[in-house]
């Protein structure tokens, strides 16, 4: 199973209609020791001890996934990570918070 957790506008029905053709159906859950950040009107994740960052694990096929990367284009990079329910789960992060 591929899961993707989402804290900006993929969240948004009308963005997952035009990205995947579909309404993602998913649970809320949360990104620990990361906080959100917003530059200009763009959501940005970066590492923060202590913090968390809120959000939607989604259940997605490896074309959605390669889509949802092709979405947040090259200001973000995917990383797994684990999420507050356990889950392991992919997630985009700031360029400026990868190593």
């Amino acid at each position: 199973m591929i899961f993707l957790f989402a804290y900006g506008t993929l969240q948004l029905e009308r963005v997952q209609l035009a990205q995947f053709g579909r309404r993602l159906r998913g649970r809320p859950d949360a990104l620990p020791n990361h906080r959100l950040t917003t530059v200009e009107t763009f959501p940005y994740v970066q590492r923060s001890p202590g913090m968390e960052v809120l959000g939607t694990v989604y259940q997605v096929t490896a074309d959605e996934l390669a889509q949802a990367d092709a979405y947040e284009g090259v200001e973000y990079s995917r990383r797994m990570l684990a999420l507050k329910s356990g889950i392991d789960a992919w997630v985009h992060l700031s360029n400026e918070s990868t190593p």
